[in-house]
């Protein structure tokens, strides 16, 4: 992205964690001048002191955007001291998980433009993708900013409403656990029939991550792809009786767990 803009006034990110240090990475790596960031962080690491961002030190009085990646717990503490910013220029933009605009309008004024994002873990090896949606104050330009920010970890998509964000929260927020949780099941599954744990682990992650890789790149829709692999009366279709089983199997299953995820973050944010 064109990082100019952020660039000239200035970028403060709030929270220097996992998801703050793979997003300051691939800004770095994509050319943003280390002087034009200050991290606000209780404890730095190691790698952020290396960068030679700002760490802690006094901010701009107008930063161009103010990104906020400390988790839903630490956000009351930490809002205030950027207060000061809202009801300006400034284009706030929260990864916090659970935490909805409104909340962010309290604090930062209800004329602040705020742009509420819900990335995931793959972020962390520029994997993520990132569902974001701003708030009637954030102009196209901003969005786009705030886009091309996020798109330094991953894919990005816009949503039509604040209220679509649990359900992305239930689908790619934690969703990754979800797939970590199919390989360990799928591994323990290869054991039982008599390999090794080694062995079961490595094909189990090779097997979800290249078939991943392979339904983002085909022409084909998932679904063709299954049936692509399905011989009549094969092993394939034996196994997949059991998983597409209508009661017991994935589709059953993973509207629970996903509708359970999107009820809890639905419970956070009314907090």
């Amino acid at each position: 992205m064109n990082m100019d803009h952020v660039a000239d006034g200035g970028l403060v990110l709030l929270g220097c964690g996992k998801m703050g240090s793979a997003m300051l990475a691939g800004w770095l790596n994509q050319g943003l001048p280390t002087g034009s960031v200050w991290v606000i962080d209780p404890n730095p690491s190691e790698w952020l002191r290396s960068t030679g961002v700002n760490i802690n030190a006094d901010l701009p009085e107008n930063p161009a955007v103010v990104l906020v990646a400390v988790k839903p717990q630490m956000m009351g503490d930490a809002l205030p001291v950027l207060a000061a910013m809202g009801n300006g220029e400034t284009v706030f933009v929260s990864v916090a998980a659970g935490t909805p605009i409104a909340k962010f309008e309290e604090v930062l004024g209800n004329r602040t433009p705020i742009v509420r994002a819900m990335p995931n873990t793959p972020a962390a090896v520029g994997r993520g993708i990132t569902a974001i949606i701003g708030n009637a104050h954030v102009s196209g330009e901003a969005l786009d900013m705030a886009e091309g920010l996020l798109s330094a970890v991953g894919q990005v998509v816009r949503l039509e409403g604040e209220d679509q964000m649990d359900a992305v929260t239930g689908v790619s927020g934690s969703g990754p656990a979800y797939v970590f949780h199919l390989i360990e099941t799928l591994a323990a599954a290869g054991e039982a029939q008599g390999l090794s744990a080694d062995l079961a682990m490595r094909l189990a992650k090779a097997t979800v991550a290249g078939a991943g890789a392979l339904a983002e790149q085909a022409e084909e829709d998932p679904a063709q792809l299954r049936v692509n692999v399905t011989s009549p009366n094969g092993t394939t279709q034996a196994a997949l009786e059991v998983l597409m089983d209508e009661e017991t199997g994935f589709p059953v299953l993973l509207r629970r767990a996903v509708k359970a995820g999107a009820d809890r973050s639905r419970e956070l944010a009314n907090g």
